[in-house]
């Protein structure tokens, strides 16, 4: 139920943490993948490790996003590409951080969207878009007005794409990780006065590594969920349980 032979799918932010290790399971399982992103160096790094096809264009821009995607013969997608901005509050944020996080994890993966959708429905084969969200967007985070903002409207997003292609078969979901544990999350969620607070109203108590956010997305994308489309899963711990 997770055998991707003879589907091409495409991977966003394929040279960060959860996109590169999306990338490797569906690699591994069998899907011919399309991995994308502006860093071409690390794209290739991603490629040369997995035999996955490099495919750099840049998010927030509506042409570099069309001419990469149109005439190809895409069966699914993962939009994995985001950027985190800032740390704050309503009242200081930076809106010209506020415009930038939108553009790059909501607008960008709407774009990918139009012009992957559009040649999904072409071919007549149905398939399936996992967006990469957060439990930003479904529950409310101190300091995280423009990332969860923007993580909500890919949320919606989400629903309305699911509405709207179902009709093609193809089914559009979103996941919601909590936070993985990087060096760039590290410097605000690995503060003690972040960390323990956070984990100890968490069921499970302890952060996400990317093959656990990578997992749940290649079920989605899987015929394993052929019958699911509209969702925000959270793979959270069950912090947004609470």
């Amino acid at each position: 139920m997770t055998d991707f032979n003879g589907r091409t799918i495409l991977v966003t932010g394929a040279s960060g943490g959860i996109g590169g290790a999306t990338v490797r399971q569906l690699v591994g399982a069998g899907a011919n993948v399309l991995a994308a992103g502006r860093n071409v160096a690390q794209l290739e790094a991603i490629a040369s490790e997995t035999g996955a096809e490099p495919l750099p264009f840049d998010l927030t821009s509506e042409d570099s996003v069309r001419e990469a995607v149109e005439g190809r013969d895409i069966w699914g997608v993962v939009n994995s590409g985001g950027w985190g901005g800032e740390i704050a509050t309503p009242q200081d944020t930076d809106i010209t951080v506020f415009d930038k996080v939108m553009s790059i994890n909501a607008r960008g993966s709407l774009l990918v969207t139009k012009y992957a959708a559009r040649e999904m429905i072409r071919q007549g084969r149905g398939g399936a878009i996992v967006n990469v969200s957060s439990q930003a967007g479904l529950v409310a985070l101190a300091g995280h007005i423009s990332y969860g903002s923007s993580k909500a409207a890919l949320d919606n997003i989400t629903r309305v794409s699911a509405l709207e292609l179902g009709q093609y078969n193809i089914r559009v979901n979103s996941v919601n990780p909590t936070v993985v544990m990087t060096p760039m999350s590290a410097w605000y969620w690995g503060r003690p006065e972040i960390e323990r607070p956070f984990l100890d109203q968490m069921p499970l108590g302890r952060w996400a590594t990317e093959e656990e956010i990578a997992g749940p997305i290649v079920f989605l994308l899987s015929d394993a969920a052929s019958m699911v489309t509209g969702v925000s899963l959270p793979v959270d711990g069950g912090f947004t349980s609470r």
